[in-house]
């Protein structure tokens, strides 16, 4: 068994990874595209004569609302994903997110459809939130389920990479479109033309899964009738209290360094300093490039060393290049590509975090316990973030700065805990 655990990734290790991770990227896309047309969907989608922020903060809040929708979704399919298997949930949030993606591109703007527009887009938005709430977590057990035990930093690293191959997708498409189209032309059919790829691309994506195989683990757990007895939720809450409180935390993390650095930066720096949307999008895809490789590099060290030390380096890291990262656009905006390239780095320390979460639940339940706790925390934290951070800028340009390093000071005692817990019993292991 421990020959197993230890041995390398095989050919058919690195097709299912390849293939989850591909898949991922295309559905996560479809997610994140929206927050690059923020902008534009806000001019679109709501009253022209409301004052500027608040329209920000709307257009935020219906982004937001992708999140508030994840809980839903993801514990339905974590629940099934845990008696029924794996794979057949990995497909269907595919499918759940490609056809409202699909929609969204051909809905009609507020002047046509007055207040019916947004609360339509509104609704698009939830659909896909139910669909991300349960693709994460099921893509996280998968292919940590494929690979041997002590592979599993390096099989979450590349999902987690893949997924960020989403937001890189997203980031060069954006930029294409802004970079050949004038700023009218993107109005009134640049935006529609992303979110329609988007939909094609989530087609894709379903047609890539059907060459997965279902997870050795859950085959084993069928052969042996060692699936869940009662409703794996239940066993979750009622036995695993201190895992699930970790990973919820430790998705608070993760969802504000991705939120506010990555996804929330491009508007921020055309906003707040005023730089091009070419510029700033052609630096978020440095910034995205360099947290795919962030991410991998995060999976090979948490193998090596463990969840704690990695997290405690990695918070720091990510404290100090936030802070550089705002400091030196407003100041040096000259020397915005390899600031947010470092910035971007240092956010792939959230590779570490689904690592602790597959660790931190028993194979019964692990699709559930990771379901619930990644989704809450983003349904509390991820989309409430946006609109926290909107509204704190009226107070100080340095809000999203002082939100991300209160997080790397929150994850950095979280790591101090893991390491307590590895020495004495295990890395909440509390199987």
């Amino acid at each position: 068994m421990e020959k197993h655990a230890a041995r390398p990734l095989n050919a058919q290790d690195y097709k299912t990874l390849l293939l989850a991770a591909l898949g991922g990227a295309l559905e996560f896309y479809d997610f994140i595209i929206f927050v690059f047309f923020a902008a534009v969907i806000g001019e679109l989608f709501f009253p022209a004569d409301i004052p500027e922020w608040l329209r920000q903060v709307q257009t935020f809040g219906i982004f937001a609302a992708g999140y508030l929708a994840r809980p839903l979704g993801g514990i339905i399919m974590a629940h099934f994903g845990d008696i029924l298997g794996r794979k057949k949930m990995f497909s269907l949030s595919i499918l759940l997110m490609a056809l409202p993606t699909l929609a969204m591109g051909l809905l009609p703007s507020y002047d046509v459809l007055g207040l019916a527009a947004p609360l339509l887009l509104l609704l698009m938005r939830l659909l896909q939130g139910a669909a991300i709430g349960g693709e994460v977590p099921g893509a996280w057990v998968f292919v940590a389920e494929h690979v041997p035990e002590k592979r599993t930093g390096i099989a979450c690293g590349t999902l987690t990479a893949g997924l960020t191959v989403g937001i890189l997708l997203g980031s060069l498409v954006a930029g294409e479109i802004n970079r050949h189209m004038t700023p009218q032309q993107v109005a009134s059919v640049g935006w529609r033309l992303a979110f329609l790829l988007g939909g094609v691309f989530g087609f894709v994506a379903l047609f890539l899964r059907r060459w997965l195989q279902e997870t050795p683990v859950f085959k084993q757990m069928q052969q042996q009738k060692a699936l869940a007895e009662s409703l794996p939720l239940q066993a979750v809450i009622r036995d695993h209290r201190k895992s699930l409180m970790v990973s919820v935390l430790l998705t608070w993390l993760l969802s504000g360094a991705l939120v506010v650095l990555i996804l929330m930066a491009p508007a921020l720096m055309q906003k707040m300093y005023h730089i091009p949307a070419v510029v700033s999008l052609q630096a978020n895809s440095v910034a995205t490039l360099m947290l795919l490789a962030g991410c991998l590099l995060a999976g090979v060290l948490v193998d090596r060393y463990g969840a704690g030390p990695c997290l405690i380096a990695g918070c720091a890291f990510l404290a100090l290049m936030t802070w550089v990262f705002f400091t030196v656009t407003a100041l040096y905006p000259q020397y915005l590509l390899p600031v947010y390239g470092l910035l971007g780095l240092s956010v792939g320390t959230v590779g570490i975090v689904p690592f602790v979460m597959v660790r931190a639940f028993p194979p019964a339940i692990r699709f559930s316990g990771i379901s619930l706790a990644y989704n809450l925390s983003y349904a509390i934290f991820g989309g409430l973030t946006p609109v926290i951070v909107t509204l704190a800028l009226r107070l100080t340009p340095m809000a999203p700065c002082v939100y991300m390093v209160s997080l790397c000071v929150m994850g950095a005692i979280i790591g101090g805990y893991l390491c307590r817990r590895s020495r004495g019993e295990t890395v909440p292991q509390t199987a």
